[in-house]
């Protein structure tokens, strides 16, 4: 069971994929652990999933997901023979996860720093809940512990309930800071991998959930320091929002592109309305004028169905996305077609469907997905293999001075928005120079360009494409995620640079993706949300969540994506296509409540008055601020002598929770966190984004950074989540004012002599250009 650089190893599932021939033990827990191990498998490498004796600690129709495409095997780590075959499996391993608060494993015998030392080619990944130099490391990160943390427990300004306390946070049964901290894990080991190929050496690669929020967190905690945060907006402009329709169902019309407004109007008859400033785009902007045309979409969309309001205004070209149920979306064949769902046989459910692939690969297009195997199911077959193991044999790489994964490769983003600029600023995090291409008329500044040289091109003039094709020719990756069918109509997009330069990777990313009958439509977080499920959860419905999970979700997968495609050309010389879509993020969000098959029925806690999965997993309101607390039965002793409650063990759930709440109303927050969590219960209190952006514990993990902006001056944002030891990811340098490398890119393909010409034709702007922070 050796690496790829030693030869093939026996393995469970398909043989197909990027990381075909790769071994990695997964001793992950719960979400985060076994999703970084799922995303993996589901690209070829052979994973061993570690159980421990009783089963996995987050059990049931879950598992069905987290443990497909992997063999299993049963260890007990306080037994020394268990613990000694532990041993061989790292030892045997190119990969290791786990997700443990820090020191576990070392505590138990197991200690993965002296396995990196004996078998220096070794990745280790770990994703603890708060990373071990953070002074909450001892702490159970459950979800709303993380939540609470990052001020991840808002309604959407704008999305909010009438009446809403803007005090009261709000629990979401959505796993995101696992997820989150499971995407990048996936992305931080495969930039292992290609470091290793460089360098022949592995290394520690650290995604605490805790850190991984600030990616999610992304411009929502960016802002000048002299301006502050600036209070978030609602997104309802020109109409845009969600509208009950005929059967009582709901769509989500976005008009984030002001046309798609017009196009919509066109195809529903609004056109010669009797108030014309409802469709004037300059008229509309204005709150009185929105106002009254969202009372007029409100009765448009009152005369048709849900689906029919679909079909007819994606027709037109504009957004909109039928809210429907999970259950309804897996049942489309948009979610079959596109991979977001995939149907597997399941050993003890039987023919299930269940979330599928979030990106989409060329080279090893339609993939099964492996089903799943019952825990123990193939430990003699394992430890018979690993009792014959050779020894792992990596060769020193050429590069042993490599900086970063990525040093030396060439992206050109042309992502607009949100998804595609996030995917860009990863890929120069870890190393890549990254041309961040925009049109002159509409570069915009801001922290998505950091790190990255900016150039204002109009690709649509011949002299535009000619700098684009010199650009391209240089090129390892091309970024985009243009609406549908543009870099077809430009003839720019992947087959015609696959023509000019096969070995280019081409990274698209889309709303639904290049498969299946929606492929055409058009859409943003809004629908992405709406259509797989999400939106139904907060009961409105309306758009979950203080942070774009989707948008930026998407971005960090596009980046995997990217990253996988990198690993590939590194053994093959092939370039290929990459695609991401905003439906398959939201789907793979979801995964632990996703699934389809007779008799299941899904009944986590929904709707934003929901405060936690119950009375000893939930928020609580203090007497100045609120709370989480995440205990357990055996807490009950120690959780009443801290609130002062005896016989708590006694109350049923309502009664229970009720005497917490009259407990904890009168105490100070952090003063009651303080006595929890000495006494092992975990417990955190609502941390609001600004205040977390200036926090201690931020500030010095470099998860907020504060950057010299020319035009702007100090400016603060998120810093970066993923932690490699030998090759580490970079800050990059400030954004810059979008155009402001176009001399020296220019120069860099020939046309240094040139630019003034293509200045003069508004073919690439070099002067009055956009500010470098908004």
């Amino acid at each position: 069971m050796a690496g790829p650089e030693s030869g093939p190893a026996t393995r469970f599932g398909h043989a197909d994929g990027p990381l075909a021939g790769l071994r990695v033990a997964d001793f992950g827990q719960y979400v985060a652990g076994p999703l970084a191990a799922v995303l993996l498998a589901d690209q070829g490498a052979d994973v061993v999933h570690v159980d421990p004796p009783g089963g996995p600690r987050y059990g049931g129709v879950a598992d069905a997901f987290f443990n497909r495409a992997k063999r299993r095997i049963v260890l007990d780590l306080r037994q020394q023979r268990d613990l000694a075959a532990a041993a061989r499996l790292v030892a045997a391993a190119d990969v290791v996860i786990e997700n443990f608060r820090p020191g576990t494993l070392a505590r138990l015998g197991l200690d993965l720093d002296v396995a990196r030392a004996a078998s220096p080619g070794l990745i280790v990944c770990s994703m603890p809940g708060f990373g071990a130099d953070d002074p909450r490391a001892g702490l159970r990160a459950f979800e709303g512990i993380v939540a609470a943390a990052t001020g991840n427990c808002r309604p959407r300004a704008g999305e909010q309930p009438p009446g809403w306390d803007w005090s009261r946070p709000t629990y979401s049964a959505l796993p995101l800071a696992s997820s989150f901290a499971a995407y990048l894990a996936a992305l931080g080991v495969v930039m292992a991998l290609i470091a290793r190929r460089r360098t022949g050496q592995g290394q520690r690669v650290d995604v605490p959930l805790f850190d991984a929020m600030f990616t999610l967190i992304g411009h929502s905690g960016a802002y000048a320091d002299d301006r502050g945060l600036r209070p978030p907006k609602g997104i309802h402009q020109r109409g845009a929002g969600a509208f009950r329709c005929r059967d009582g169902r709901y769509v989500q019309f976005d008009t984030s592109s002001p046309r798609h407004l017009s196009w919509f109007a066109r195809a529903a008859g609004l056109l010669g309305d009797a108030d014309p400033e409802l469709l004037d785009l300059t008229a509309n902007a204005r709150p009185e004028v929105n106002e009254r045309l969202h009372a007029r979409l409100r009765e448009l969309f009152a005369t048709r169905t849900a689906g029919e309001w679909e079909e007819l205004g994606n027709a037109a070209g504009a957004a909109i996305g039928f809210v429907r149920t999970p259950a309804e979306w897996i049942g489309t064949e948009q979610a079959r077609l596109s991979g977001a769902v995939a149907q597997v046989d399941d050993p003890e459910l039987g023919s299930i469907w269940c979330a599928g692939r979030p990106v989409t690969l060329s080279a090893f297009a339609d993939p099964l997905a492996g089903p799943r195997r019952l825990p123990g199911a193939d430990t003699a077959a394992v430890l018979a293999e690993l009792a014959d193991l050779p020894p792992r044999d990596i060769s020193p790489g050429p590069e042993p001075e490599l900086g970063s994964p990525l040093d030396g490769m060439r992206v050109l983003d042309l992502g607009i928005a949100l998804a595609g600029p996030t995917c860009g600023r990863l890929l120069a995090e870890f190393g890549a120079q990254v041309i961040k291409i925009s049109p002159p008329a509409s570069g915009m500044g801001g922290y998505l360009n950091r790190g990255k040289d900016s150039l204002l091109l109009d690709v649509r003039a011949v002299a535009g494409l000619d700098v684009y094709w010199r650009l391209v020719d240089d090129a390892d990756v091309v970024l985009e995620n243009f609406s549908p069918g543009t870099a077809d109509r430009l003839a720019i997009g992947y087959p015609e640079v696959h023509a000019r330069r096969p070995a280019v990777v081409y990274t698209s990313i889309s709303c639904y993706g290049p498969h299946g009958p929606w492929t055409g439509w058009r859409g943003w977080e809004r629908q992405g949300q709406a259509v797989t499920g999400i939106m139904e959860r907060t009961a409105l419905p309306s758009v979950l969540g203080p942070y774009n999970i989707v948008d930026i979700g998407t971005g960090i997968l596009a980046a995997f994506g990217t990253a996988l495609a990198l690993y590939h050309r590194q053994q093959t010389g092939e370039g290929q296509f990459v695609s991401a879509s905003l439906a398959q993020t939201a789907t793979c969000h979801q995964a632990a409540f996703m699934f389809s098959f007779p008799g299941f029925a899904s009944s986590e806690p929904r709707g934003y008055d929901t405060l936690g999965e119950g009375p000893l997993h939930r928020f609580y309101q203090a007497r100045d601020r609120w709370l989480f607390v995440a205990a357990s039965q055996d807490d009950l002793p120690r959780l009443a002598a801290i609130a002062g409650v005896p016989g708590l063990a006694g109350l049923p759930g309502g009664p229970l929770a009720a005497a917490l709440a009259a407990a904890f109303a009168v105490r100070a927050a952090e003063s009651l966190v303080g006595e929890l969590t000495a006494a092992g219960i975990a417990a955190h209190v609502v941390v609001p984004v600004g205040e977390l952006m200036t926090s201690e514990a931020a500030r010095t993990r470099g998860l907020s950074v504060t950057q010299q902006v020319a035009g702007a001056g100090p400016c603060t944002m998120p810093g970066i989540s993923v932690r490699l030891s030998r090759t580490p990811a970079r800050l990059g340098h400030p954004p810059r004012r979008p155009g402001e490398d176009a001399k020296a890119l220019l120069a860099g393909v020939g046309l240094g002599d040139r630019l003034d010409d293509l200045d003069r034709g508004w073919v690439v702007r070099t002067s009055d250009l956009p500010a470098a922070w908004l």
